[in-house]
């Protein structure tokens, strides 16, 4: 086979048009970009102007710890009943059935971690074009089923099928380049989803539609054993190196 000496090599799975020696700067810069998708969204969230501009995504949010919630309650042998999201941007799944102890603790640390996994995948699929694609069109079926089977409120009757729709969208008629800041972005808001309220993962019980409600660190103590704030601790590293571990996989070239 001949070569052609001086051209030079980039590994065509990551379908990145540049010189290998340009790769991996543009890859720090997509990672800073994500650090700081990430960091503003989180302090947004914490103030009332950015939670409202956030609105949409933090619904997205709550469906993503929600569903994990159900998924995990049926995987455990529970029947998942229902998915509620308000307009304020709390919710609840809602399953049926007896779980044991650590049944219960697992459901409850699912709507916690689930999020952030789905997000650090996310976010690894992002170097990949055919994986990118595959993403968008893997959230707008999962976000359009479970609208139909699960979902039982207003505000997730609106606003997710125009999620599903915008995927869709972007997955069929995006360029690349728009398809894998949408990836990025929506991985972003899935794994730092469980800091929409600060308050809450630090504390024994929150606020549901305006009824008082066990955290889910609260029910994870009660459960097992030690505190919440250990939990809320050990949630919060473990979603720090997921995240640290995927934006280390995803800069690989």
């Amino acid at each position: 086979m001949k070569e052609n000496a001086g051209q030079p090599i980039v590994p065509a799975k990551w379908g990145i048009p540049y010189a290998q020696d340009e790769v991996q700067p543009m890859i720090q810069r997509e990672q800073s970009y994500i650090v700081a998708f990430a960091v503003l969204t989180i302090i947004a969230w914490q103030t009332a102007i950015g939670t409202l501009v956030l609105m949409p995504f933090t619904l997205l949010a709550t469906w993503f710890h929600e569903m994990a919630h159900g998924l995990t309650a049926a995987a455990l042998g529970a029947e998942f009943e229902r998915l509620v999201i308000f307009a304020n941007g709390s919710g609840f799944a809602e399953y049926s059935g007896n779980l044991w102890a650590i049944g219960q603790a697992t459901v409850a640390a699912a709507g916690l971690l689930g999020p952030s996994i789905a997000g650090c995948l996310m976010i690894i699929a992002s170097r990949s074009r055919r994986a990118t694609r595959i993403v968008l069109l893997g959230l707008g079926a999962a976000l359009v089923l479970s609208t139909l089977i699960w979902v039982r409120s207003v505000a997730g009757w609106v606003v997710l099928p125009i999620f599903a729709a915008a995927s869709f969208y972007i997955a069929l008629r995006g360029n690349e380049k728009w398809q894998r800041i949408a990836v990025e972005f929506l991985g972003v808001q899935g794994a730092v989803s469980v800091y929409q309220d600060l308050g809450y993962l630090f504390s024994p019980g929150g606020s549901v539609d305006g009824r008082v409600a066990i955290s889910d660190t609260g029910r994870i103590a009660d459960a097992l054993f030690l505190p919440y704030w250990f939990w809320g601790g050990l949630i919060t590293f473990t979603i720090f190196a997921m995240v640290w571990k995927s934006l280390k996989i995803a800069s690989r070239y």
